[in-house]
């Protein structure tokens, strides 16, 4: 196991320890629980950059780095959702967001298991990177925003309004991003005719 993969790993094994410190109350548990989905989030821009960089690419890497990328996202997805907020719409809006985008991912993960039956490889476009980057930023705001507040209440509705905006906009780009990816990549979904 390589060194890109061995971060990758670690990602894997931070997943627990993030919603542990997020769901256990403790003064400011969402700051510190954020803060290791920050540093969880920034080993995959690190593990990427070293298996590139030392052309360290590997089979057992292709796979477990985008289930650590989308297990991190959806567990923090969720914990999102479950955060009771003093307006009920906002929590539904952040429900309903958590279900389209995890819906999204799992239907392009089944699309990209056909495109791969039929040996057709398909790579990620502008929209969905900026899809995971929206996301990312939108829950690292999302996240802390009560303990933020109980330190500063401006500070706090900040953090608030902030990611709940990037979040309303990953789950627009999500949507975008899902119909661009199946739409340029539709000879997928034709069926095959015997010769």
């Amino acid at each position: 196991m390589n060194l890109p993969t061995k971060i990758t790993v670690a990602r894997l094994a931070l997943i627990p320890v993030f919603a542990v410190l997020y769901l256990v109350p403790f003064p400011y548990h969402t700051i510190v629980a954020t803060a290791v989905f920050l540093i969880a989030s920034l080993t995959d821009w690190l593990g990427g950059y070293l298996a590139r960089k030392n052309n360290m690419v590997t089979t057992l890497g292709k796979f477990l780095d985008p289930v650590a990328d989308k297990v991190l996202v959806a567990c923090a997805l969720v914990l999102a959702a479950v955060i009771v907020t003093e307006n009920p719409a906002y929590q539904t809006a952040i429900v309903v967001c958590t279900v389209i985008i995890l819906a999204r991912e799992l239907i392009i993960t089944c699309f990209r298991t056909i495109a791969a039956t039929k040996n057709v490889i398909m790579a990620a476009d502008k929209i969905g990177k900026l899809k995971t980057t929206t996301q990312l930023i939108g829950l690292i705001f999302y996240l802390p925003h009560k303990d933020i507040y109980a330190l500063n209440s401006l500070a706090g509705d900040v953090f608030f309004f902030a990611g709940f905006s990037f979040l309303m906009l990953a789950t627009v780009l999500t949507v975008v991003s899902a119909v661009n990816y199946i739409v340029r990549n539709r000879k997928v979904l034709k069926e095959d005719h015997a010769e």
